[in-house]
C-alpha cells in the first residue's frame, strides 16, 4: 500500500481551506492533526484528506465529521 503525504500547500488546495482555517479546525477536532516529517516539517496522509472531503460532500454533520477525524487518527496507530 502506497501512502502519500501531502504538505500544507497541497492540503490547502485540496480542502479549499486557508492555513488558519485548517489549524482552527484541528483545534476543534474537525480536521486531522498533521504528522511530523522531522524538524519543522509536517504533512497529512492523502487518504485522510480525501476521506474528509468525501464526508463533507456527502453532507455529514459537524458531529459526524469529528467522529470521522477521531477514527482516522485512531487508524493511524493501528496501521503499523
Amino acid at each position: 500500500m502506497v501512502m502519500i503525504i501531502l504538505r500544507l500547500p497541497e492540503v490547502k488546495k485540496r480542502s479549499a481551506l486557508s492555513r488558519s482555517s485548517i489549524y482552527l479546525r484541528i483545534s476543534q477536532k474537525s480536521f486531522p492533526r498533521p504528522i511530523s516529517l522531522g524538524g519543522r516539517a509536517v504533512g497529512w496522509p492523502e487518504m485522510e484528506i480525501e476521506t474528509l472531503n468525501a464526508a463533507r460532500i456527502a453532507g455529514k454533520s459537524d458531529e459526524e465529521i469529528c467522529a470521522l477525524v477521531a477514527d482516522l487518527e485512531a487508524a493511524r496507530k493501528s496501521a503499523f
